[in-house]
């Protein structure tokens, strides 16, 4: 088994770009130096992004239950104790944020649903209060001629789900997962033009299972850094993996099925990737740079496309890595109408040889 080594070249970040692309004159007009909107093409479309944690609060109130980042912020383990119990509070100050948002010129908004707050015990009664939040927000962007682009995931797992069957890391997350994507295409995908089935599902797999950085912060030495108190990390990112793909197949399948042709709306998937390339034009290291695309993209794109993951995967990870059968691999391939990619940092990589 070969290593790739990756190291960091620059680092952008998508929100600071937005801000300066939109400071110069792109979203609302014409700067100054003569830059407009007319310079990119007429369909080209500019907005802004967020997660429900990070922005909504009111994380106790009209029904909401807590979701593993509640157990996780407000477990003492954050600096300050930090939190998202208020936010931006954009429960209550929805219009608000949707004006700075039309001021600004934004022509969409991508937004996620917290499942606790719209399926409060992860399956079952939908809550009407989150049902009218979330019709609330979607009703005052279009109102401002912003476009609702729906995550349906961004890590905020219902906690009773994870108490009931570890989450992600047990196939019966598939099924609850199609029952809340559904309730979701049919209470807002009328007036929904974009769905993303998950956020980063990559950095799901290795953050919150493989290094346990993130809720639920599973991980095994010595590739844990927070001391986690459970989990493998050779093998759970895979697992998770494996389910994450399943459960957006099925959820993509319902939506085709049932809502697209009424609709018209896509439905795709999220990734982070990084821009690699190789240190030298070495053989080596270009392999290395292909491998290293393939564990951080191709490990879901190869699903989708081929409907199967990498054979540079394959042969490293070996029998850890699930195997699709033929009904999964037919579920999983082609499911996508769109890809996201979040990027914020180019890497370098050279081949490290020696044995893991």
């Amino acid at each position: 088994m070969r290593r790739v080594l990756c190291t960091f070249s620059s680092f952008w970040s998508l929100f600071i770009i937005l801000l300066l692309v939109c400071s110069l004159g792109f979203c609302s007009g014409q700067n100054e130096n003569g830059f407009s909107r007319n310079d990119f093409p007429p369909n080209f479309i500019f907005g802004a992004g967020s997660s429900a944690y990070q922005v909504e609060g009111a994380v106790n109130e009209d029904g909401r239950t807590p979701s593993i980042w509640d157990t996780y912020s407000h477990s003492g383990k954050l600096p300050n104790n930090s939190n998202a119990a208020i936010a931006a509070d954009q429960y209550h100050r929805y219009k608000e944020d949707v004006k700075l948002m039309a001021d600004t010129g934004l022509d969409a908004y991508r937004f996620s649903i917290s499942w606790p707050r719209l399926i409060p015990n992860g399956r079952g009664p939908m809550n009407p209060k989150g049902v009218e939040y979330y019709n609330n927000l979607i009703n005052e962007l279009i109102s401002h001629g912003i476009q609702a682009h729906v995550t349906l995931f961004h890590y905020d797992l219902p906690q009773t789900l994870e108490d009931e069957y570890g989450g992600w890391l047990s196939r019966k997350i598939v099924k609850d997962f199609t029952s809340y994507a559904d309730v979701c295409f049919n209470e807002f995908g009328d007036r929904v033009s974009t769905w993303t089935t998950m956020n980063e599902a990559n950095v799901l797999a290795f953050a919150s299972y493989g290094t346990g950085v993130l809720p639920p912060r599973r991980c095994s030495f010595p590739f844990g850094v927070r001391n986690c108190e459970s989990g493998n990390s050779t093998t759970e990112p895979y697992i998770v993996t494996h389910n994450c793909l399943l459960a957006h197949a099925s959820a993509a399948r319902l939506y085709k099925n049932k809502y697209q042709v009424i609709q018209h709306g896509l439905i795709g998937f999220n990734l982070f990737g990084y821009g690699f390339s190789p240190v030298t034009n070495s053989v080596e290291d270009i392999s290395a740079t292909r491998r290293a695309n393939d564990f951080y993209l191709g490990w879901f794109a190869g699903p989708f496309v081929f409907g199967d993951y990498p054979e540079s995967m394959k042969r490293n990870v070996g029998s850890r890595l699930p195997s699709f059968t033929s009904y999964e691999s037919k579920l999983v391939k082609g499911s996508c109408d769109f890809f996201g990619v979040n990027h914020y940092a180019s890497m370098q990589v050279k081949d490290k040889p020696e044995n893991l």
